[in-house]
């Protein structure tokens, strides 16, 4: 009865300090089924959104005018700023926000016509503008917006913008970029306004509960109504379906396992889906989805700039930590150029003065093809064995505020251990259990799929499948062959619009997904105080692997001790290997791969007449809502109310820990 009383009892004593535009720590009554919008069968258009850590695209489904596999399907152009007073309608929207100087650019050179006022710049020409003035430049916003150890409501972008620079939040950043999309779509589609139609934002899969639920948030905040969120690398195999005109069918069978390798500007997505028969029909179901690996084309990019500062020092030019940065930006715009034009040599960049006093006028230089590929290739997709584990490092006592980048930067070894920690994901699921070679080290992917920008280039591409395949080989499997993609820069936002489509449609094959992993809330036991140690931890399932969007289960027969009246602390824990616990299993052990802790729990269930500190009996509700965030509820026993529990997206800052 007092096991979750012990918990709480733990973080009551810290009081939660709040500012104006946290999350509140306080659990709110919410309606019975804890409605969410779903998607309007009533809409004309459905619309994906790729929300992507260095672009953003809109694609769209004309659903009067599609049947079947017949699908009238387009790409939104998006006007955007390349330069001052200059508009250009792109088919990709850069995701980059630049805040001038109030009197660097007049109204009439930063805003787009017929938009509203603003002091920023969103797209192409915030990208090249920052790529000089880096310090006043938004980037990554997405990476930041998952990063559990920041206030993601709070304004820290630029990270590393002197005090008279102004910020934003990562959360406001990407409610801008929304806006954007939204604002363009009404320009070109004023006969069917936007919060008419379907929506489905893609994410990354390996997004936590937190991260989910602060990018419903920003689309909510953008004025989305009918919202779904899609998981990426999911978006990109419903985009290969809807580009084989109905012969995809023909390209896999039962038994098939599809790895979905996504590296995009800020991620590496990886995600395994199983290819089943059912009464004769072919279905799909995903079966895994990799930890977030805060991996891809950012790290790319700063390689490339300090392989170029080594070059430029070794003719006597040193740039200092301000020109490093610009250069990355530079290298980043010469990357994607010579990733997407083949017969592209070598490109042009700049480095920016920064005075008389260290450099008397631009540094001009050049990326060339072979640095670019000889940089991708061999530092981040090197020849590794499968039993190859990302390598780890002690971290410095003192750190530098910013994103927690994957320690090892090779790709393939993140890979190995992936489809290592998966060999027996095949074992509970029915039809399949039988596909896996007895002996097999890591689970043997049949086929592949790739997404991602970085992507583009087939010597990656070629590597990965050299690399793959040579685990194959070693296990005597046959080699993996390659799923043909579309435009890798587009896939995820035809992808997410093609599934709006068929969800409403109820014609086309559905991705069975539902949770990426299990869930499970700590609960310590209720024994008496012994000196150095800390009382047992179990976890309880909360979600299984699996569960459905817009499904809810009760944990009724199971009574906890809830402390009300103050703020509390919940411990959470995710997994993507343990498939067969179901809801209310309890363990008492687990392996050091079987449980990741994720971000913790704040509530503060109301006295409601009681004294503050009380212990009162609960019991929990989960819910998978209707646009695939995940709800926990607290029920008093004997009581009619429920309060959902907010993720805790509010990091606690070293100063509010002191206190």
């Amino acid at each position: 009865m007092n096991m979750f009383a012990s918990i709480a009892a733990s973080g009551a004593a810290q009081n939660a300090t709040s500012t104006p535009d946290s999350v509140a720590a306080t659990a709110e009554p919410v309606s019975a089924k804890g409605q969410n919008n779903t998607q309007n069968s009533g809409a004309q258009f459905s619309i994906g959104i790729d929300l992507g850590t260095t672009h953003c695209a809109l694609s769209y489904v004309d659903k009067t005018a599609s049947d079947g596999d017949k699908v009238v399907q387009g790409v939104l152009d998006i006007p955007q700023l390349t330069a001052p007073a200059s508009v250009q309608a792109l088919p990709l929207l850069p995701s980059f926000l630049y805040l001038p100087h109030e009197s660097e650019l007049s109204e009439a050179e930063r805003i787009l016509p017929g938009a509203a006022s603003s002091d920023f710049i969103t797209g192409e020409f915030a990208r090249s503008r920052g790529a000089a003035t880096p310090i006043r430049l938004v980037s990554s916003a997405k990476s930041w917006l998952c990063h559990p150890g920041v206030d993601r409501r709070s304004p820290l972008l630029p990270a590393d913008a002197p005090e008279e620079v102004s910020r934003i939040s990562p959360l406001s950043a990407s409610i801008r970029y929304l806006e954007h999309l939204r604002w363009a779509w009404e320009q070109a589609h004023p006969e069917a306004p936007f919060s008419q139609q379907d929506i489905t934002v893609t994410i990354p899969a390996s997004f936590d509960p937190a991260a989910r639920e602060l990018t419903a948030e920003a689309c909510k905040a953008a004025g989305f109504a009918n919202l779904t969120l899609l998981e990426e690398p999911q978006a990109a195999l419903y985009s290969w379906i809807q580009a084989s005109g109905g012969h995809w069918r023909k390209q896999v069978q039962h038994g098939d396992i599809i790895l979905v390798v996504d590296v995009g500007g800020g991620t590496t997505d990886l995600s395994l889906i199983a290819v089943r028969e059912r009464e004769g029909n072919l279905e799909l179901q995903r079966i895994a989805v990799g930890e977030h690996i805060l991996l891809g084309g950012d790290n790319m990019d700063l390689a490339l700039a300090y392989g170029v500062a080594r070059k430029l020092a070794q003719e006597g030019k040193q740039l200092d930590a301000w020109q490093t940065r610009a250069l990355a930006h530079g290298c980043r715009a010469a990357k994607e150029q010579l990733l997407a034009d083949a017969n592209l040599q070598s490109v042009p960049v700049v480095v920016p003065s920064r005075g008389s006093k260290l450099i008397g006028g631009s540094i001009r230089t050049e990326v060339t093809r072979d640095e670019v590929l000889a940089m991708l290739v061999e530092g981040f997709f090197p020849k590794v064995a499968v039993s190859a584990k990302p390598q780890t490092r002690a971290r410095a006592a003192l750190t530098q505020l910013g994103l927690p980048y994957a320690q090892d930067a090779a790709v393939t070894r993140h890979l190995a251990a992936f489809l290592s920690r998966q060999v027996n994901a095949l074992a509970e699921i029915d039809g399949l259990n039988a596909e896996q070679t007895d002996g097999s080290t890591f689970l043997h992917p049949t086929a592949i799929l790739f997404n991602g920008g970085v992507l583009k280039a087939p010597q990656i591409e070629q590597r990965i499948l050299e690399v793959i395949n040579g685990w194959l080989d070693e296990e005597a499997c046959e080699p993996a062959r390659l799923l043909d993609g579309a435009n890798l820069d587009l896939a995820v936002a035809r992808g997410a619009a093609y599934y709006g489509h068929i969800a409403t449609s109820g014609r086309g094959v559905r991705i069975r997904g539902g949770t990426a992993q299990s869930y499970y809330v700590g609960v310590e036991s209720n024994m008496p105080a012994i000196p150095g140690m800390e009382p047992p931890m179990s976890a309880l399932c909360l979600a299984p692997f699996g569960m459905e969007e817009g499904t809810e289960v009760a944990l009724s027969d199971l009574e906890l001790g809830l402390v009300v009246g103050e703020p509390v602390r919940l411990r959470f824990f995710g997994s993507s290997v343990r498939r067969a616990d179901q809801v209310g299993t309890m363990l008492d052990f687990w392996g050091p791969e079987e449980l990741v802790e994720l971000q913790e729990i704040e509530l503060n269930l109301p006295a409601s007449g009681r004294a503050a500190g009380e212990v009162v009996p609960v019991t929990l509700e989960a819910r998978v809502t209707d646009i695939g965030t995940l709800e926990l509820n607290v029920v008093p026993v004997g009581g009619t109310d429920r309060w959902k529990v907010e993720f805790d997206v509010r990091a606690e800052t070293s100063a509010e820990a002191a206190e």
